[in-house]
């Protein structure tokens, strides 16, 4: 049997050491001050609602490919989290291969966006954003960068305007919504959406943001705050760790109708694999995607699982198609060491050898 060495002494040692440093470190969290989000020269240069389109600035003795690149980050959550901070940036990484990056910041909706739908946005904002880029570049097509969500938004945008995309990314994207080992969706498949959506209008975010944290709730609201001690000496430490801590509860509102369709027609019917998925009248086949398709995910995605994205291959009409996995979480893909090493650079490379 398994015996537990517990000395009183060596406990007490640890009790003090670590009220030592919490007592040390509670200076560095007064003076954290203002936590930036977002390191990246950007502009505005298309507003629409709530809505803002922004065009990254390319570093200098840099040239840009001539197809520009659109990033579609998800309804949930801020898509600053692709630009965390100087060492941490997907949004650089890419600056840094030669891509012309814009992305879309979807914004706060409130009570007066509750009844835009999945054709607002991608048959509406989407596409919007997609034309203003075609036509200050002077092309037919472009690049698109899906994110979570936002690579359905594209899968689904790439089937119903093909000849507007050159080249396909999708990142962490969900395809088959009812992988068994989806936990998330599990919780989703008895949930009465019509009722949630009638009564409160739009979804708060912060509900959604619980949900999250509640898939790992030991690691994602108390493990990480006890394990915080230990970076509490280090300024930077306690800068990075509230940045991050900024972008998980600063959680959008969700427009209701755009949250009941999304529910019904992907996570309780499956779409992508059923098929039913209509979108402004026309349906979504993604045998009409035929451009190039990088398909990436995370090998220990706890929200969007490996087999969950793995399930777009073969699906589409592209004779192109590529995957790479990422062995990390859902966020570790965005803002890991490792990531900055390895999946910014492959994306750079895929998309400059095909633009």
């Amino acid at each position: 049997m398994l015996t537990i060495d517990i000395r009183p002494d060596k406990l007490s040692e640890e009790m003090l050491d670590y009220s030592r440093k919490l007592g040390q470190g509670m200076e560095n969290l007064m003076n954290a001050g203002h936590i930036d989000t977002g390191v990246t020269p950007r502009e505005a240069v298309y507003r629409e609602d709530k809505l803002v389109l922004y065009r990254y600035q390319t570093p200098e003795g840099i040239t840009p490919q001539a197809v520009p690149l659109l990033i579609v980050y998800a309804l949930v959550n801020r898509p600053y989290m692709t630009d965390i901070q100087e060492n941490r940036s997907t949004i650089k990484g890419l600056l840094a291969t030669g891509q012309d990056v814009y992305l879309i910041d979807w914004g706060y909706p409130d009570q007066a966006d509750r009844a835009l739908t999945l054709d607002d946005y991608i048959n509406g904002y989407i596409d919007r954003c997609v034309d203003h880029i075609r036509e200050a570049h002077g092309v037919d097509q472009i690049n698109i960068l899906g994110i979570c969500q936002g690579g359905a938004f594209s899968l689904c945008y790439s089937a119903l305007h093909p000849d507007k995309v050159k080249n396909l990314v999708t990142m962490v994207t969900p395809v088959d919504f009812k992988t068994p080992d989806n936990l998330l969706s599990a919780w989703v498949q008895n949930v009465d959406v019509d009722l949630a959506v009638d009564t409160m209008g739009n979804i708060p975010g912060e509900l959604l943001n619980w949900t999250f944290l509640s898939l790992k709730p030991f690691s994602l609201t108390g493990q990480k705050y006890v394990n915080m001690v230990d970076l509490l000496g280090d300024p930077e430490q306690v800068k990075n760790f509230l940045r991050m801590e900024k972008w998980i509860f600063d959680s959008p509102d969700q427009a209701g109708e755009t949250f009941r369709q999304f529910i019904k027609d992907f996570y309780q019917h499956n779409g992508f694999i059923e098929g039913g998925v209509v979108i402004g009248g026309r349906e979504v086949d993604l045998k009409a995607i035929t451009c190039p398709i990088l398909n990436i995910y995370a090998l220990q995605d706890h929200l969007v699982p490996p087999d969950a994205s793995r399930a777009l291959k073969g699906r589409t009409g592209s004779p192109d198609y590529t995957e790479l996995a990422f062995p990390g979480g859902h966020i570790g893909i965005y803002v890991s060491g490792k990531a900055q090493k390895e999946v910014t650079p492959a994306i750079g490379k895929w998309l400059n050898a095909r633009s």
